[in-house]
């Protein structure tokens, strides 16, 4: 048995990258592969001996559970990554001396004794002005560590631990980002979008939300922000420079959801995150109201509604269950503004022909498994303008709508085949429905307002949605005017 993880899950090519490791094999070595249109591997470290160590159990007590709080403090091993490498996402398989090292690709890039890192530039901005954030916060807080040989079932929401402390510090649920996990996020909506952006001549650099949270100056050298997947956790230094960034001309494109839902807060030398949300520990919630949650009004909540950023919130939207997609609605975005330049070359049309509107991404999965939406009334004219009740901007421009249904409302209570969607805001929040849009304020900020957009386009399972896509990479990958009403055509609705 094999597991590992790193010290710090990107590193700046040339330099040197720490990884951890625990085996009960006598040597083993890492293979590392690179996520571009293929896998494709890169290197091996040499042979290295193994020490096996045992993961900190965790304060519960219950046998085989290990603690997501701390540091798991396993025997360190270095690696100088050559210079030379691209920038990219790396996956490393963690191979033991005399076991058989698995062939990689896109079908087996799931599962155990595997981690990612990214590689950046040595000088950013170098190769491409497109900068893509890979959502490490969120990975985290879901990880529960596990492995085939030991289900350890640690993390955020699974058997969490709350800390408190007494002198001081942010009180709320920790978690280590130094543990092992595997790979499974990477596997549903990295890899697929990577793999369409590299086949479509898209170069883009890399970087972690670690990176975003420590470097004031990261976002300088780009033009364009990719939020890709699910996007939950965010620091306050985090939201406070990609704000700053669209204010200064900066486009963002959000083609992720349940974005920006939660504040985390950096302990322990930023190598853990701390935050207080609505999941219990051993059956009681600890501290409710969930003070980190953006959008709630203080002292309840941070008071900073994330769609005031994003365009869109969760609480506007919903989670279908389940495998993917399993019996999720596969409708699709009724258009609005079919003749808006994010819709050009996809002759999709909105209805205001006389005709029916047509449904972007329809007969595939591109709604859920979380989707977003903003606060809405229907006009005159049958077409969906944001309140602005919410905290989403007035520019804000709503392409395309999907009202979820079934509801089920029960915030305590998981119910299947339905959008899962508490009423948060009685007498705000209004019908919940993902929800497709853009604004622009200094710069443009795109919001698919769904999870599943990268693994749609990256399967190819939609050909209007792969155009939209790339009449947003081809127009927000430079700055300048982004422009929420420019019309490729006659006006429509």
């Amino acid at each position: 048995m094999i597991e590992g993880y790193f010290g710090r899950e990107s590193v700046i090519a040339g330099e040197t990258l720490d990884f951890h490791v625990s085996t009960d094999a006598e040597a083993f070595r890492l293979s590392f592969h690179r996520l571009g249109r293929e896998v494709e591997f890169v290197a091996r470290t040499p042979w290295l001996t193994g020490v096996h160590r045992p993961p900190p159990p965790h304060p519960d007590g219950v046998p085989g559970h290990a603690d997501p709080a701390t540091d798991w403090d396993w025997p360190p091993y270095a690696y100088a990554v050559p210079e030379d490498w691209e920038p990219g996402i790396y996956v490393a398989l963690f191979v033991e001396r005399g076991a058989e090292e698995p062939a990689l690709d896109a079908d087996t890039l799931e599962g155990a004794e595997r981690e990612f890192f990214v590689v950046r530039p040595v000088r950013p901005g170098s190769r491409s002005r497109i900068l893509y954030k890979k959502s490490s916060f969120t990975r985290h807080a879901y990880n529960r560590a596990d492995h085939p040989a030991a289900e350890r079932a640690a993390s955020l929401y699974d058997n969490p631990v709350y800390d408190d402390p007494v002198h001081g510090g942010p009180r709320g649920h920790k978690l280590s980002m130094r543990r092992p996990g595997g790979i499974i996020d990477l596997a549903h909506w990295d890899a697929p979008f990577i793999a369409w952006l590299e086949r479509n001549g898209y170069a883009v650099e890399y970087c972690t939300d670690l990176d975003l949270h420590q470097d004031r100056e990261l976002l300088d050298a780009y033009d364009l922000l990719l939020s890709v997947g699910h996007d939950e956790y965010w620091s306050a230094a985090m939201r406070a420079r990609v704000e700053s960034f669209v204010e200064g001309g900066g486009n963002v494109a959000f083609l992720s959801a349940n974005t920006c839902w939660w504040r985390v807060h950096l302990t322990d030398d930023d190598t853990a995150f701390v935050s207080d949300t609505d999941h219990h520990v051993a059956g009681v919630h600890p501290h409710l109201p969930a003070t980190d949650l953006w959008w709630a009004d203080k002292p309840d909540g941070v008071g900073e509604p994330e769609n005031s950023l994003t365009g869109v919130s969760f609480r506007g939207g919903g989670m279908w269950p389940g495998d993917w997609p399993g019996d999720r609605p596969l409708d699709g975005y009724t258009v609005q503004h079919a003749d808006h330049w994010i819709y050009r070359g996809t002759g999709l049309r909105d209805g205001s022909d006389g005709g029916p509107a047509d449904a972007l991404g329809a007969g595939t999965p591109l709604i859920g498994y979380e989707c977003d939406g903003a606060a809405f009334a229907y006009d005159a004219d049958g077409v969906a303008r944001p309140t602005g009740a919410d905290g989403t901007p007035d520019s804000f421009l709503i392409l395309g709508l999907y009202v979820l249904n079934p509801v089920n409302e029960d915030f305590h209570t998981m119910k299947w085949s339905h959008w899962n969607c508490p009423e948060r805001e009685p007498g705000t929040t209004g019908p919940r429905a993902a929800t497709m849009g853009l604004y622009t304020r200094g710069g443009t900020v795109f919001t698919a307002g769904t999870t599943d957009w990268p693994t749609v386009v990256g399967r190819g399972q939609d050909a209007a949605v792969e155009q939209v896509t790339r009449n947003l990479l081809d127009r927000l990958r430079h700055r300048g005017p982004g422009s929420t009403e420019e019309r490729s055509g006659p006006a429509g609705r």
